[in-house]
């Protein structure tokens, strides 16, 4: 459980630094009611993730299992590599993009346009198909075996650890007093500029984490292997 937590978690930070959803919270923070919009942009953007990756899990998800009722720790460990894997792909292709990608312009926020709730859940309905670090928690816990009621724990950690930003920037506008619409126009500009290389390098430090631990996963169960064979060839029951 412990194990599978950490693997969530590290994905939901990683996914979490998303330039969609980071830059127009930070635009709504420096308009009017900042921090009612960004809480309000915020709760859609969770419930939209939530309820999508329950969906996958609990649906798709589950139809996948049914046919292999109980994976085994291998399986388990090799969804984990190929989690990781992924991640790292990922963070490849951000970096060797990296500079094209910063020269494209954030996407406009219209203060008098649609709730903030409805931006956050729109936004984030349209990237849902394309949220590949999603996916591969999802097959994570889905691969775990877990039943459906701790399967919608682990989705709420991943999905807590992605919105983390976004209640980082609601807590600084709480907390921040005169220094606030500084302080959120300096990471503004910083994240227009650096938010493919910063994004690269914690997709590589999370996929790095979530490979290492499915090849120690996968030594620890070849060691069981090796030692239920020679308890047998030994006459001792396993």
């Amino acid at each position: 459980m412990i194990r599978l937590i950490g693997i969530v978690i590290s994905i939901g930070l990683a996914d979490s630094l998303n330039p969609s959803t980071i830059a127009v919270a930070l635009y709504l923070a420096t308009g009017e009611r900042a921090r009612e919009r960004v809480t309000e942009f915020t709760i859609g953007v969770f419930a939209v993730y939530f309820v999508g990756g329950a969906a996958i899990a609990l649906g798709p998800g589950e139809l996948l299992l049914s046919l292999v009722p109980h994976p085994n720790h291998t399986t388990r460990h090799v969804i984990e590599l190929v989690a990781g894997a992924a991640m790292l792909v990922g963070a490849a292709v951000l970096w060797i993009k990296r500079e094209q990608l910063a020269k494209r312009d954030p996407p406009g926020v219209d203060p008098k346009g649609r709730a903030s709730w409805v931006l956050g859940a729109s936004i984030t309905a349209i990237e849902l198909p394309t949220a590949f670090p999603y996916f591969a928690a999802i097959a994570a816990i889905v691969g775990s075996g877990a039943g459906p009621i701790r399967q919608l724990f682990y989705l709420l950690l991943f999905n807590v650890a992605f919105v983390l930003p976004l209640l980082v920037i609601i807590a600084v506008l709480t907390f921040g007093g005169d220094q606030t619409d500084r302080l959120i126009n300096r990471v503004r500009n910083f994240l227009e500029r650096r938010w493919p290389h910063v994004l690269a390098a914690v997709l590589l430090v999370a996929g790095l984490i979530v490979v290492g631990l499915g090849l120690i996963g996968l030594s620890g169960g070849r060691r069981r292997i090796r030692g239920i064979s020679h308890r047998i060839s030994k006459g001792v029951k396993p």
